[in-house]
C-alpha cells in the first residue's frame, strides 16, 4: 500500500508542475500533506515536516547566504571580465554559447557543490542567453546535466556516501570510473553542441559589433548580420544590448517546426539587457552605480579564500557563507543605506529559493517518516529476478537513475545501496563494482525535484521548473546510461 501511494504522490506531483497546474511550492506542502491524511498519518504530519525542515535548514541557511555574496559579486563586476571572455569565444553563436554553458559548469563544478556552480554559471551566462534571445531551458538543463556528471568527484558527495556505506576507499570507487565519466562529460559537450545547432536555426546566427561582444559600449548602436536557417541574409541593426528586429518586427522566440526548443522563462525578443525582473542586476552594463572596480582583487581573493575553505571543510557552508556575505557587503558598501538596497535587490531570489526548500522539506518529511521510501525501495530491489543477481552492478546502474531521482542521496546511498550490494555479494558481484554503478545515475538526480540546488538554477534563470524538467529529464537520463554503457564497455562495473 505504501509502494502504491509514494509512487502516487511522485507522479501526481511531476504532473501538476509540468502541467502547470500548482506552483512548485504549493504541490511541495500540499501534495504530501494529502497523502499522509490519505495514509492515515495525519497525526504525525507536524513531526514529520519538523524533522524535514531540521534536516534541511543548514542547506536553506547557506543557499541564502550564497545567493546574497554572489549576488554583490554580480553588482561589483567580479565576473563581468568572464562573461566578456565568454562573448568573445562565443562571438554570438548560439551554438559557441551552449557549449560554452557547459564548459564553464563542468569547470565550476569542481568546487563540489551545486549552488555555488549554478550560481556563477548563471551569472556569467544570463545576460548572454537573454540578448541573443536564447532559450533558457537549454541553459539550465546543460548546467545541471554538466554538474551532475562532475558531482560524482569524491569531495562532491555521491562517492563519499557510496564509500560510507559499504565501507569502501573512496578513491578506489572514483578513479576506474574516471574514464567513463569522461565518456559522459563529452557527451554532454556533444549534447551541447547538437542543442546549440539547433538555437541557431531557430533564431539564426547574429555577428555583433566588437563592442557588444566585450561589453564596452552597450549602449551604442551595433551594426549586425542575421543568417537564417534557409542561409540568407539580411542586414539589421541591432539596438542597444540585443533588441534584434527583423521583417517580423522581433526574434521567434517560441519553438517551430524547424525544432527549437521552447524558450520558458525567456524575455521577450527586444527586451533590454537589464532584466525588470532582476531588481539590481543590469548583466553587463558597465556603467551601474554597484560596481567597485578598485576592490576587484579584493572580491576576487575573498571569493577564492572562500571556495579553498569550502573545499577543505574549514568551517560548515552555511558559516562560510555567512561570513562571507558579511564581508562581501561591509567592504563594498561600508554604508547601511547601500547595504540595505543590495539586501533588497536580491531578497526575491533569497525568498523564493529557501521557500522552495523548506517547502521541499515537507515532501522528504513525509516520504521518509511515513515509511514509503523504504517501501519503494524494497519493491523494486525484491522485483529484481534471480538470474539477475549475476549481473547486479548493472542491475544498480539502472536503478541509480530513477532512485536517485525520487529519493535523497541520504537515502540512496544509506538505505538501498547496501541492500543491493548484499544481493550481488551473494552472487559473486564485488561492491567496488555496486558502489561504482552507483554513480551513473548522478547526472538526473541533479534535476531531481528533492535538490535544493535546482531551485537555485531555474530561480536564477528565471525558468519555470515545470519546464526544465519536461526538457532535462530525458537528456540527463541519457547521459547517464552513456556513463553507464561506457563502464560496463571499459569493464569498470
Amino acid at each position: 500500500m505504501l509502494t502504491v501511494l509514494g509512487f502516487a504522490m511522485i507522479a501526481t506531483f511531476l504532473v501538476l508542475i509540468m502541467m502547470k497546474k500548482m506552483s512548485p511550492i504549493a504541490a511541495l506542502v500540499l501534495i504530501p500533506a494529502l497523502f499522509c491524511v490519505a495514509v492515515g498519518q495525519g497525526a504525525q504530519l507536524g513531526d514529520y515536516v519538523i524533522d524535514g525542515v531540521g534536516k534541511l535548514a543548514p542547506t536553506a541557511a547557506m543557499l541564502m547566504f550564497a545567493i546574497v555574496y554572489f549576488g554583490v559579486m554580480i553588482d561589483v563586476g567580479l565576473f563581468d571580465p568572464i562573461v566578456r571572455a565568454i562573448l568573445r569565444f562565443c562571438k554570438a553563436d548560439p551554438v559557441r554559447v551552449v557549449v560554452g554553458t557547459a564548459v564553464l559548469a563542468a569547470i565550476v563544478s569542481l568546487d563540489g557543490d551545486g549552488s555555488t556552480t549554478f550560481m556563477i554559471t548563471v551569472s556569467a551566462m544570463y545576460p548572454l542567453y537573454k540578448r541573443l534571445g536564447m532559450s533558457l531551458v537549454v541553459l539550465t538543463g546543460v548546467a545541471a546535466t554538466a554538474n551532475g556528471v562532475m558531482n560524482t568527484l569524491p569531495w562532491g558527495g555521491p562517492t563519499a556516501r557510496a564509500a560510507t556505506a559499504l565501507k569502501l576507499d573512496a578513491g578506489d570507487i572514483f578513479v576506474p570510473m574516471i574514464p567513463a565519466l569522461a565518456v559522459g562529460l563529452l557527451f554532454v559537450i556533444a549534447l551541447a553542441y547538437v542543442l546549440g545547432r539547433r538555437e541557431r536555426k531557430r533564431i539564426g546566427y547574429l555577428t555583433l559589433d566588437e563592442a557588444l561582444a566585450t561589453g564596452t559600449d552597450t549602449d551604442a548602436d551595433a551594426d549586425s548580420v542575421l543568417v537564417g536557417a534557409g542561409g540568407g541574409t539580411s542586414e539589421n541593426t541591432v539596438k542597444g544590448a540585443g533588441t534584434a528586429k527583423g521583417a517580423g518586427g522581433g526574434v521567434e522566440r517560441a519553438s517551430g517546426a524547424s525544432g527549437g526548443v521552447p524558450a520558458a522563462g525567456g524575455a521577450p525578443a527586444g527586451a533590454p539587457d537589464e532584466d525588470p525582473a532582476v531588481p539590481g542586476f543590469q548583466g553587463l552594463d558597465p556603467n551601474r552605480a554597484t560596481l567597485r572596480p578598485r576592490l576587484y582583487w579584493f572580491n576576487a581573493a575573498l571569493t577564492v579564500a572562500l571556495l579553498t575553505a569550502m573545499i577543505l571543510e574549514v568551517l560548515p557552508i552555511p558559516v562560510l557563507f555567512l561570513i562571507g556575505a558579511a564581508l562581501a557587503l561591509t567592504v563594498n558598501y561600508p554604508r547601511p543605506a547601500d547595504q540595505k538596497e543590495r539586501l533588497a535587490a536580491h531578497a526575491e531570489n533569497v525568498l523564493n529559493v529557501s521557500g522552495m526548500v523548506f517547502a521541499a522539506a515537507v515532501f522528504t518529511g513525509v516520504l521518509t517518516g511515513t515509511g514509503m521510501v523504504k517501501h519503494m525501495a524494497d519493491w523494486l530491489v525484491g522485483a529484481i529476478p534471480d538470474a539477475m543477481g549475476p549481473h547486479m552492478a548493472l542491475v544498480t546502474g539502472v536503478l541509480s537513475l530513477p532512485l536517485t531521482y525520487f529519493m535523497s542521496n541520504d537515502g540512496f546511498y544509506f538505505g538501498v545501496l547496501p541492500v543491493l550490494a548484499e544481493a550481488g555479494a551473494a552472487h559473486g558481484v564485488s561492491p567496488l563494482e555496486i558502489a561504482r554503478a552507483s554513480l551513473v545515475g548522478q547526472a538526473l538526480h541533479m534535476s531531481s525535484p528533492l535538490v535544493p540546488a535546482v531551485y537555485v538554477l531555474v530561480g536564477m534563470a528565471k525558468v519555470e521548473f515545470g519546464d526544465h524538467t519536461r526538457f532535462t529529464v530525458k537528456w540527463a537520463a541519457l547521459t547517464s546510461l552513456v556513463v553507464l554503457a561506457a563502464a560496463v564497455l571499459f569493464g569498470i562495473v
